[in-house]
């Protein structure tokens, strides 16, 4: 392994691993450093990624690897999601003041799953990535867990995102049939029909991950989670690696023939529709995140018209002005306890630094030139000029709307109000170290728009394969209509269409539609669980039990006394053949031992040493010999 493959690994698992044990741990006084000091290691791994461009491979199952690359899109977005990640969690130094080691472990997991899900470069990588970033979400949207509707927030956007992340297992499944394999660049190879099953399937993933139509409700509910919780969600993770994946799949999306125009105009579409959306919001929070998912949508428009080079422009720069502008949210609730844009009437006054970077952050979202959504947006709307004209009038209605609800914004944190007054609720203090992350995402959001023009838009899309520069004639009415509107929104007051403001009604039907069946349908097999597979295995393993014990009383009386019977009968075997050796053996051995002891005595009796003895015994032997010879010979 190279070094800038171990620097991709490390990347990603450094910030896991550390993020698992401070999550188990109640390392609470150290865990803000430790959680700092491994995003800051992070981010100094993905810009160096970023620059030696590695891939590894690694070994998963059979015909299906476990894939990590950075290539030219990585590179940029990879840096993007490290340091939003650090910058957040100095910013949670000085805002959480509670649980910070379950806190920044979490947030250090769910940057990791990021960062895995913007490396991924084979379906099982993405889909490990894919769920890990959904188990962290829900566990930070519901990171109060005792309070019941954070958790409840929580649960909404779990289900529902995993219904939609159903999509990209259908899509493995399809891969396999087609015969594509398990590489995301390998994809828009596989065998019709299987390639507008893959496409279809995660098109329906990425949509749900980046909150457009139909899927946006869960992210209004995913508010209730803590302020740098949504600052990362909404910027660099989550959200923003749903309209990554189309990005990355673009080659997908247009081989199929139907699946990219069909992102682009849900793009399009939700870009208008959640623009109405934020329009008619009167909590900070809310509105920031109906902007989120209208932002999201040039994201995935670009997807749809294969302006990739735009897209991933405008996601780098929609990640700094937005991570900026939910901190400020989250400084301000800290301080002043409140979230209604009423309340919050005057608070840029009171704090000149988060003000001034609050102003240029909802400048920037607004469109107006020449901070960084500016031109990212018109390269976007560029490339949906040349596809159709009407995604085109849909771009440019949706970027005024973003001027209308920037301005909104703008017009309530500088007018006198409650906020320049005594504060009733909150700390009424905003720290160093909720400021300074401010200031430098400040800077990004003002200046990331050179992405978006020339000589770097032309690199990107070199590197990309997909983009457009936008002429002098289009950023040019994309100023004039952002400056036009902000202008009358502040003079004339934006309008709140009441019938926006519940978000369409789309919890409500998905509660009913999809949340509410999956519950229901969880706790049917709950109930299966305890009363039929939980009953069952309890019966077998009492049958079980009735087995073991009938085999312990056979072994009990039957085998045990058959044992202690035979025992006892070898036992009287042992004592008769003890008595038969006693009495019959070793006195018949005794007897022969004694007679032949006799025997040889008698032997010695003629061993006298007397020579004359021997003669004698000579002259015996000869003559019983002669005497035998004479009868053998006698009777022959």
């Amino acid at each position: 392994m190279t070094g800038a493959q171990t620097a991709l690994v490390a990347m990603v698992v450094l910030p896991a691993v550390v993020g698992a044990v401070l999550a188990m741990t109640r390392a609470e006084r150290s865990a803000v450093p430790i959680g700092i000091i491994t995003a800051g290691l992070a981010t100094a791994l993905a810009f160096f990624t970023a620059a030696t461009r590695p891939a590894a491979s690694y070994s998963f199952l059979a015909d299906a690897s476990f894939g990590m690359h950075v290539d030219a899109l990585a590179a940029l977005i990879v840096p993007m999601i490290a340091t939003v990640t650090f910058l957040v969690l100095v910013f949670s130094a000085g805002n959480i003041r509670e649980s910070r080691s379950r806190f920044s472990g979490l947030m250090l997991l769910f940057s990791a799953s990021a960062l895995l899900t913007a490396t991924a470069s084979s379906l099982p990588a993405l889909l490990f990535a894919w769920e890990l970033m959904g188990a962290t979400s829900y566990a930070l949207i519901g990171f109060w867990w005792r309070d019941s509707d954070r958790v409840s927030a929580g649960l909404t956007a779990f289900i529902t995102t995993r219904t939609a992340d159903l999509g990209l297992y259908v899509a493995a499944g399809a891969a396999l049939a087609g015969g594509a394999g398990m590489g995301l660049s390998d994809l828009s190879s596989a065998d019709a029909p299987w390639l507008h099953v893959i496409a279809a399937g995660i098109l329906v993933a990425a949509l749900g991950k980046a909150a457009q139509l139909p899927f946006s409700f869960w992210l209004s509910g995913a508010m209730k989670g803590p302020s740098p919780v949504s600052a990362l969600l909404h910027s660099a993770a989550m959200v923003a690696m749903g309209g990554y994946l189309l990005l990355r799949i673009q080659p997908l999306l247009a081989s199929t023939g139907w699946a990219g125009p069909v992102a682009a105009w849900v793009g399009v579409g939700t870009a208008v529709v959640m623009g109405i959306v934020a329009l008619a919001q009167r909590d900070f929070k809310q509105l920031l995140a109906a902007s989120t998912v209208a932002q999201l949508g040039f994201v995935v428009l670009a997807a749809g018209v294969g302006a990739v080079s735009g897209g991933a422009a405008h996601l780098v720069a929609h990640a700094s002005v937005k991570a900026l502008l939910f901190l400020v949210a989250g400084a301000w609730l800290s301080a002043l306890g409140t979230e209604e844009l009423e309340k919050l009437r005057g608070a840029a006054r009171r704090w000149r630094i988060v003000g001034v970077a609050a102003t240029i952050g909802a400048l920037a979202l607004a469109g107006a030139a020449p901070l960084s959504l500016w031109a990212t947006k018109d390269s976007v709307l560029t490339a949906a000029l040349a596809t159709s004209p009407w995604l085109y009038a849909g771009g440019l209605i949706a970027g005024a709307l973003s001027a209308a609800y920037a301005g909104k914004f703008l017009w309530t944190m500088w007018r006198r109000g409650p906020a320049t007054e005594a504060r009733a609720h909150g700390t009424g203090n905003i720290t160093a170290l909720e400021q300074a992350p401010l200031v430098v995402l400040a800077v990004g959001a003002a200046t990331l728009g050179v992405l978006a023009l020339p000589p770097l838009i032309a690199v990107l899309t070199d590197a990309m394969g997909g983009g457009a520069e936008g002429s002098i004639v289009e950023l040019t009415v994309s100023a004039v209509v952002a400056a036009v509107v902000l202008v009358l929104t502040i003079w004339l007051r934006a309008p709140e269409p009441r019938w926006a403001r519940d978000w369409l009604g789309l919890e409500a039907t998905a509660h009913a539609v999809i949340v509410g069946p999956s519950l229901v349908l969880a706790r049917a097999l709950a109930r299966f669980d305890d009363r039929v597979v939980d009953r069952s295995v309890t019966a077998l393993a009492g049958t079980v039990r009735l087995l073991a014990l009938a085999a312990a009383r056979a072994d009990d009386y039957g085998v045990d006394r058959g044992v202690t019977a035979l025992a006892g009968t070898v036992r009287l075997l042992a004592r008769a053949a003890a008595r038969a050796d006693d009495y019959g053996v070793d006195r018949g051995i005794t007897a022969i031992a004694g007679r032949i002891g006799r025997l040889g005595q008698l032997a010695r009796a003629p061993q006298t040493g007397a020579i004359q003895h021997y003669f004698l015994q000579t002259i015996a032997v000869l003559v019983i010999g002669a005497v035998i010879w004479f009868l053998s010979t006698m009777m022959g």
